[in-house]
């Protein structure tokens, strides 16, 4: 009677265990532009020190920059492959928060929360002070 019981239990716990992994947001994303529909970037997110942060690896055809023009401090002119644009993102419940992304188009920092939409699919949001003031771009995970 206990391997009745023992057998079920043992693949229910490995079947979410399975969903967990599923649900990392380390690996490589394609951004798909909120405002004109068109593939711009891929990033790859990874981890370090407990947060994680992006780094833009490849431009796509529909990237209209290559250098951050618009950009402060020291990205001013940086090319944008190779730029951290998103970090200090920390897991909070299901999603990740209290982060900071780059706009590379306008220079433009603002705070970022990120949730799955599925396993293969990121709501990235950013926006200033409150969340209800933002936008959101959705990523898909480059397989």
């Amino acid at each position: 009677m206990k391997g009745k019981v023992l057998i079920p239990t043992l693949l229910l716990l490995f079947i979410g265990s399975l969903s967990i992994q599923a649900q990392s947001i380390k690996g490589i994303w394609k951004t798909i532009d909120d405002t004109d529909g068109r593939e711009k970037s891929h990033i790859e997110i990874y981890e370090e020190n407990g947060k994680y942060r992006g780094k833009v690896i490849k431009l796509l055809p529909g990237a209209t920059a290559t250098h951050c023009s618009a950009c402060k401090g020291n990205n001013k002119n940086k090319p944008i492959t190779g730029m951290i644009i998103l970090w200090d993102l920390e897991p909070v419940g299901k999603s990740f928060d209290n982060g900071t992304i780059l706009d590379p188009k306008t220079g433009k920092v603002y705070d970022c929360k990120v949730s799955f939409q599925t396993p293969d699919k990121l709501d990235v949001r950013g926006y200033m002070g409150l969340s209800l003031l933002g936008r959101t771009q959705t990523w898909y995970r480059v397989k």
